[in-house]
């Protein structure tokens, strides 16, 4: 038995365990009460058969969606969690602005199951963070998600195959050409990864997919340097249509 189990009576004990969301008690550290649970929204089929983006009922399986056909992904397949909405969002900014780390087993134990073709052979990349923002948020949210991911897949862990060499601000109101230029050589393949990179099969990780842009310029990256195939996982992934439509 390890020593974090052993000691969970008395952390239970100590710190009554509680929703995150709503502080609701439950059963267990890491995890949400049945109500929060119920509001997360998971995607699910039918789907696009290149980037996973959900359908209306009655579109045949294996049908492309219409931002696929216009600008065909570079990467090989996008795996969500959950759409981004209001309980998905507090979990992602407890996560990485509230230094909630205790939450990445839980979230990466809900991006696992859409990675069930995952195995040793497979490398896990996290979306690097520049080193300015480390030093002052203390940690790389993706890196802790990719690190549970791991734990629970077997695949490799390479934390730093990716390097952010140029610290950009917040793309937030930028439009698509603004965040690629924004990005426009930021992200690169460190040099002493580059071997292991040469035909893997790679999954990118990251917390939230909100344009594509930070992700593209991994995926672009990566591809560059060899990697023969790149599926983006990510906890939250924001489809506003898909949380108004049926």
């Amino acid at each position: 038995m390890s020593l974090a189990k052993a000691l969970a009576p008395l952390v239970d004990l100590v710190f009554p365990p509680r929703c995150p969301l709503c502080g609701e008690g439950i059963g267990a550290q890491t995890g949400l009460c049945p109500a929060c649970w119920s509001d997360l929204v998971i995607p699910g089929e039918p789907a696009c058969v290149k980037c996973g983006r959900p359908f209306a009922e009655g579109i045949p399986e294996g049908a492309t969606c219409a931002p696929c056909l216009g600008e065909p992904p570079r990467h090989n397949g996008i795996a969500a969690a959950t759409l981004y909405n209001d309980a998905s969002r507090k979990l992602v900014l407890a996560l990485k602005h509230g230094n909630r780390i205790s939450l990445a087993p839980m979230m990466a134990g809900l991006m696992t199951p859409k990675l069930a073709f995952v195995d040793a052979d497979w490398l896990i990349v996290p979306v690097p963070l520049h080193r300015w923002r480390i030093w002052k948020r203390g940690f790389n949210q993706a890196a802790e998600l990719g690190r549970h991911i791991a734990r629970r897949t077997g695949a490799r862990l390479a934390v730093d195959a990716l390097a952010r060499g140029k610290a950009t601000p917040s793309l937030g109101g930028l439009g698509k050409k603004a965040r690629k230029r924004m990005l426009s050589g930021a992200i690169k393949v460190r040099p002493g990864r580059a071997a292991m990179l040469r035909g893997a099969s790679v999954i990118l990780v990251d917390d939230v997919l909100t344009s594509g842009a930070t992700s593209n310029a991994c995926v672009s990256a990566l591809k560059r340097a060899g990697a023969g195939k790149v599926i983006v996982a990510c906890f939250a992934r924001v489809l506003d249509e898909a949380l108004d439509g049926p």
